[in-house]
């Protein structure tokens, strides 16, 4: 007689080892092999949990140390032959009396951060069989170094809270309150004093709290305004991410797995289980997949429950039917929230549970196991799904596939398959319209959510629950109804769906194929359960119907096929066109909505979702709203990023445009932060009187200068050249890509006014290394009549910025950072240049460059509000070290120079782009495009009206204007004193907000275009940004503490202070033999000094009258 379960209670259970040894073909010596193995992998499991435990208590290490070395042994596979011993500093802990060493032995060394050296240290006692390393297992190897981990995490934890401690923090900005701090170092004795040896290192100087805090406002010299950009950046642009962060809340991460061992056995030889699952979580691109935790008994399952948090429990029924069940109701009464799936290890065991839910008792589902780990993945989304659809409809308009079917058997088979076609279709159309891992990853959790019912009457309740967001019902034809089998319950459920939701796709599956016809007459999809091409059949079905295809355009009856979108771009070219009766027909059944938010078009979708035609005047009104809202949203999407060069892109200055793959390089990355802040941040709010911009702008990707170098052996045929104009014409010979060229033809024929070719190299302009200056910069008319020409002049000058990694310039700083030319990558930035055409000369109104922190500050200005200087034309003339203009953006008015010292020292040339030389040989240099002229030339152009004053000799002053006769003077007056528009301000803003987000002192290059808009507004162009790498926190000098005696040099009038305490050697020019005509001359000298010195890696300094560096060798060397 048996029970109700299949058992017999009157035959005494046979002893589980011999049980299992009768039901599979494998031998008694392997089933000791497994039960040891996993015995082994519970100690050691054991042992890091203990670990985490003493580590817990945060008592002084001492303690920490004798404790975890006590539990070693008992880690290791043969306990009694085993000691240890852990040592850390002069300290050492053995695990008993009889410890010592041996030759067979495991060890694990570290550091902490003050310097301290320890070891873990495992012996065997006696010879052992040979393993993995020698006598021990990989695992413990495994386990040694893991240890090693966590104990060090921990003792660098303690040692940084004593320096925090002893650096005289209080006791709130403590992790932990000080009466239960034990100090790490107390209980050693000749224990080296972590933080002395800090200190002695420069690293933390013995100060109060109060003194830390009012330093680290002291030195937030670069950002004095908080406007709180990061916030308000990740407010603009993360509104759709965060829709995804808050989507899928409930989680399973935490898997407890009930299997005896026989059962785990047969899962793992079938299907390599635990490897499958990972594979396919990893293939369909979810997230990561759920640690699963296996136990074999009640009493392990009831105690991991006790000390772990799980969020789903999978018990597995194989041979013993009655353990399975009586552990879920045991679990149940103790876990209520806790979901519990059954898992049956045979199809044959599904008959016990066939009349359905009556006797499933506290277990949530069943699920039959029949080969395929995909299984677990379905089980696990499906209990996600339930707990996160409502949520999720809220939030991101998710939509439901109702599934209803009545057998395990089947419904473990269809919704594998149906999360495969649903995950994978979702990951194609992301993939399509995004290449971000993360957003990627993100957009899955808007597939849909795939809801299971058993019974008539579960399937009804879920309908009217989620009508509005179903996209599908998916239902078998015979199930219960009302608490009876009913052979047409699903024909039922298809006629109430059509008479609620006549546009609802309604699939039917059978084994019947008598249900078929039916169907046809419920204007239903019928499908064999039994086909051979179930699958396929099944994705047929979600391709069409689902919105997870193309999008096809059809008539207003919707049958006739009028067009077919595979893209966004192509749904919005079509919908231009169609017939005003598609558009009403795909509207009325929110068609467009649903196809949208099934390719992650959230933020489109949910706009267009809420157009009713009956709320416009005509179908055509409603038809250029939909174009309106797209475009607003693609265009907001791609504002203030680096975007793909497609060949219909129109290219503005809201974005860049990337032309080859690869890193931007250190200045790309400074534009796309421009880019980014002027297209995000609501500058018209705080300079409401002059427009903010950048330039049009592109950049090629290093990617194209790796390929460059290897396709044309450019390493191979420069690594002996000495001749730099050599190298030069060996790159000019090299062939680019055919895309990039391709690109570039593309490129030119959209941009009309002359362009600037940029190096932008991997530590250009960067917060470390800066590499400024070092390389070429190319200017180009970019008017040649003839487009082949112009590609050749760009081809050209791109290739030869590739070369200036190479040049004498390049290479001698390379040396001097210690650094290798081969580890350099190049971008390439493309820029229009900013200004306008006077007759035959391109240039803009003024040019500089400004620096948020100001070195040389006199009067009343202050260090953080830097400085700028400027000039007209183009900020060649400011870089060379030409006679510019230099004043304090928030102190404009106050002159720096009397009236005769800036007559003396006031512009006198400026550069602009020859428009009339058409014809430019780029090999020339980067000089090829530019003429110098006159600043007599730019008052003919009139664009000096608002810059220059008159100097007044009799009186010595300046004049505002040039309406007086005399002598121009270039200092900008009408606009700095009187605001023709306000210069001083914007830099003032701007120098603020880039530090800012730059997160340290910045210099900026600008250029401004005087000629106003038609709301009156002139425009200020920011060009580059980079960080100013300069020390500003250590440079203070007290006099009290030098030592006068030692003195080489004093100055009471000196500008500009620091620190450099490894000079070893001093090249001083004789003030008495300098001859500012002989400059060059004594540049030459200085290089072969330089040469020697640099050669015996001695440090020195120049001192010298004027400026060293300059392009103008008549002020300076």
């Amino acid at each position: 007689m048996r029970d109700s379960l299949g058992n017999n209670p009157k035959k005494k259970p046979s002893n589980n080892r011999d049980h299992i040894a009768d039901e599979i073909n494998i031998s008694q010596e392997e089933i000791k092999k497994l039960i040891s193995e996993r015995k082994e992998r519970l100690k050691e499991l054991g042992a890091i949990n203990q670990a985490t435990r003493i580590l817990k208590q945060e008592m002084p290490i001492h303690e920490m140390l004798n404790q975890i070395v006590g539990f070693l042994p008992p880690a290791w596979q043969y306990p009694e032959d085993t000691v240890a011993r852990i040592k850390y500093g002069q300290n050492s802990f053995i695990s008993g009396k009889n410890f010592k060493e041996t030759s067979w032995f495991q060890k694990k060394y570290f550091e902490t951060i003050d310097g301290t050296e320890g070891l873990i240290e495992i012996y065997y006692l006696t010879k052992h069989t040979k393993s993995d390393e020698g006598p021990f297992l990989s695992e413990e190897r495994d386990l040694i170094n893991n240890l090693g981990s966590i104990i060090t995490g921990y003792l660098n934890t303690y040692i940084g809270k004593d320096i925090l401690k002893r650096a005289g923090l209080n006791n709130n900005l403590l992790p932990y309150k000080t009466k239960q701090y034990h100090s790490p170092l107390t209980n050693f004795e000749n224990q080296t004093d972590s933080l002395s040896s800090l200190e002695d290192n420069g690293i933390f100087h013995q100060t109060t709290l109060d003194e830390d805090l009012a330093e680290i406002k002291k030195q937030q010299t670069y950002a004095h305004t908080n406007r709180q950009l990061l916030q308000k950046f990740l407010v603009k642009h993360n509104s759709d991410k965060d829709i995804y962060h808050d989507m899928m809340h409930w989680r399973v991460r935490e898997i407890l797995l009930v299997a005896n061992l026989y059962d785990a056995y047969n899962i793992e030889l079938e299907g390599r289980f635990f490897e499958q699952i990972t594979g396919e979580y990893y293939r369909l691109a979810l997230s990561s997949a759920p640690r699963i935790t296996g136990v074999s008994t009640p009493e392990e399952a009831l105690e991991k429950l006790q000390t772990k948090h799980f969020d789903l429990v999978i018990l597995m029924m194989g041979v013993d039917k009655h353990t399975p069940m009586l552990l879920s109701k045991v679990i149940k009464k103790i876990y209520h929230n806790i979901p519990m799936f059954l898992l049956l290890n045979n199809n044959s065991d599904i008959g016990m549970f066939e009349d359905g839910s009556k006797n499933l008792g506290p277990i949530d589902k069943v699920f039959v196991w029949n080969g395929d780990s995909n299984v677990f993945v379905a089980m696990v989304k499906h209990i996600e799904d339930l707990m996160n659809v409502e949520n999720d409809i809220n939030i991101g308009m998710v939509r439901v596939i109702l599934l209803v079917e009545d057998s395990a058997q089947y419904y473990s088979r269809y919704l594998p398959i149906l999360y495969s076609i649903i995950v994978g279709q979702t990951q194609k159309l992301v993939e399509e319209v995004n290449t971000d891992a993360l957003n990627m990853l993100l957009k899955m959790r808007v597939r849909p959510k795939i809801l299971l019912a058993t019974n008539y009457n579960e399937a009804l309740a879920l309908f009217d629950k989620y009508r509005d967001n179903l996209l599908c019902l998916i239902s078998d034809v015979k199930f219960e109804k009302n608490g009876k089998l009913d052979e047409t319950a699903g024909l039922t459920l298809a006629a109430y769906a059509r008479e609620q939701l006549p546009d609802l796709p309604v699939l039917l599956q059978s084994s019947d194929t008598q249900n078929a016809q039916k169907a046809f007459l419920l204007k239903t999809i019928f499908i064999n359960k039994n086909s051979e091409t179930l699958e396929q059949d099944l994705r047929s079905f979600i391709d069409y119907y689902l919105g997870f295809g193309n999008f096809t355009y059809r008539d207003e009856e919707g049958r006739k096929e009028i067009a077919v979108a595979r893209s966004l771009k192509e749904f919005q070219t079509h919908l231009k066109h169609i017939p005003e009766k598609s558009i009403l027909y795909h509207t009325r059944k929110n068609h467009f909505s649903h196809w949208l938010m099934a390719r992650g078009e959230i933020h489109i979708a949910k706009k267009i979702k809420h157009l009713k035609a009956e709320n416009f005047e005509s179908t055509e009104s409603l038809r250029q709203n939909m174009l309106a809202i797209i475009e607003t949203c693609i265009r907001e999407s791609k504002q203030g990023k680096v975007i793909k060069f497609e060949e219909s892109a129109i290219l503005n200055e809201t974005n860049i445009v990337s032309l080859a793959q690869g890193s931007l390089g250190g200045k790309g990355r400074g534009l796309a932060l421009i880019c980014m802040l002027i297209n995000n941040f609501s500058f018209d709010e705080i300079l409401p009187d002059i427009n903010i911009r950048a330039p049009r702008t592109s950049i090629i990707g290093t990617e194209e200068f790796e390929q460059f170098m290897q396709r044309n052996n450019l390493y191979e045929k420069i690594v002996q050249e000495t001749d730099f104009k050599k190298v030069q014409q060996l790159f000019v010979e090299g062939e680019l890509s055919l895309t990039l060229v391709k690109r570039l033809r593309t490129y030119l024929q959209l941009i009309n006014k002359p362009l600037a070719v940029r190096s932008s190299s991997l530590f250009e302009d960067s917060l470390m290394q800066p590499f400024a200056g070092i390389f070429d910069t190319f200017l180009l008319p970019n008017n040649h009549p003839d487009i082949n020409v112009r590609l050749k002049q760009t081809t050209d000058a791109i290739k030869l910025v590739f070369a200036s990694i190479f040049s004498p310039t390049a290479q001698t700083y390379f040396k001097a950072v210690n650094y290798k030319a081969e580890e350099e990558k190049m971008a390439v930035i493309l820029q229009e240049v900013v200004g306008n055409q006077y007759e035959e000369y391109f240039y803009p109104h003024i040019s500089g460059v400004a620096q948020s922190y100001n070195f040389y500050p006199f009067s009343y200005m202050k260090p953080d509000e830097g400085f700028s200087v400027a000039a007209i034309g183009l900020g060649k003339y400011v870089v060379d070290g030409g006679k510019t203009y230099r004043f304090s953006p928030v102190h404009p008015k106050l002159e720096i120079y009397t009236p005769k010292d800036l007559f003396k020292n006031s512009q006198l040339h400026f550069y602009a782009i020859n428009m009339a030389r058409k014809e430019v040989n780029i090999m020339e240099g980067e000089d090829a495009g530019l003429i110098k002229l006159e600043i007599d030339q730019a008052e003919k152009h009139k664009t000096i009206t608002h810059c220059a004053s008159v100097y007044d000799f009799s009186n010595e002053q300046t004049i505002p204007g040039i309406t007086q006769p005399g002598p121009r003077v270039i200092n900008f007056a009408n606009i700095l004193k009187y605001d023709y528009v306000p210069f001083a301000k914007t830099l003032e803003v701007i120098l603020d907000i880039v530090s800012e987000a730059l997160g340290s002192p910045i210099e900026i290059e600008f250029a401004v275009d005087l000629n106003k808009d038609k709301e009156g507004k002139a425009s200020f162009y920011l060009l580059q940004i980079k960080p100013l790498i300069k020390n500003i926190i250590d440079n203070e000098i007290s006099m009290d503490e030098v030592d006068n005696e030692r003195l080489l040099l004093y100055s009471e009038n000196g500008m500009g202070n620091g620190r450099i305490d490894d000079i070893e050697d001093v090249i001083y020019l004789d003030m008495k033999k300098f001859d500012k005509l002989k400059t060059e001359k004594m540049r030459d000298e200085i290089a072969m000094l330089n040469r020697k010195l640099v050669d015996e890696n001695r440090k020195y300094i120049l001192i010298g009258p004027g400026r060293w560096g300059t392009r103008d060798r008549f002020i300076g060397i």
